[in-house]
């Protein structure tokens, strides 16, 4: 699997496996994709992978998103990542992180954050695996098709970035 950055060329893949996630019910208050045009606004122009599988088809992405649009917040980002069902448990996410994280202190970033469905335990783990601590427990913090859904937060403080 060879992780690279993503390019406007891999939407269609991205929003692919993007509505797979969006019905596992899990991963995300989203209940459609949106267009590339409102996806590639909200999230920063760089920090963006993919994980492209040996067949050539891409197995997974992560993106970051700005919590704010104070300055003081500059170095804190939202991520997503998704992982495609075919290739959910093979270690995508994990690769993915790994290559996100170095990038995105090399960008200034010293806060990921990421807010987890309780029922993803994946996703829980994966966040886990990979340095994130959990912050707290937010109760009914938003609906999804109706129903208030809880969400566990999750931050990652980089070592390198924003220590003095």
């Amino acid at each position: 699997m060879q992780i690279r950055p993503m390019t406007p060329e891999d939407w269609h893949e991205v929003a692919r496996i993007y509505a797979e996630g969006i019905g596992t019910g899990v991963a995300t208050f989203e209940t459609r994709v949106p267009t590339y045009e409102a996806w590639d606004s909200a999230h920063l122009p760089e920090c963006r992978l993919v994980a492209q599988a040996k067949d050539g088809q891409l197995a997974g992405w992560a993106a970051l998103s700005p919590v704010s649009g104070r300055c003081v917040y500059g170095g804190v980002a939202e991520l997503s990542v998704y992982v495609s069902s075919r290739h959910r448990g093979s270690g995508t996410g994990k690769a993915l992180l790994a290559a996100l994280i170095p990038e995105s202190e090399a960008r200034g970033i010293w806060t990921l954050q990421s807010g987890v469905f309780p029922e993803n335990s994946a996703s829980i783990r994966l966040h886990e695996s990979c340095g994130f601590r959990r912050l707290g427990y937010r109760e009914k913090i938003a609906r999804r098709n109706g129903v208030w859904k809880d969400n566990i937060l999750f931050e990652r403080r980089s070592r390198t970035v924003g220590i003095d």
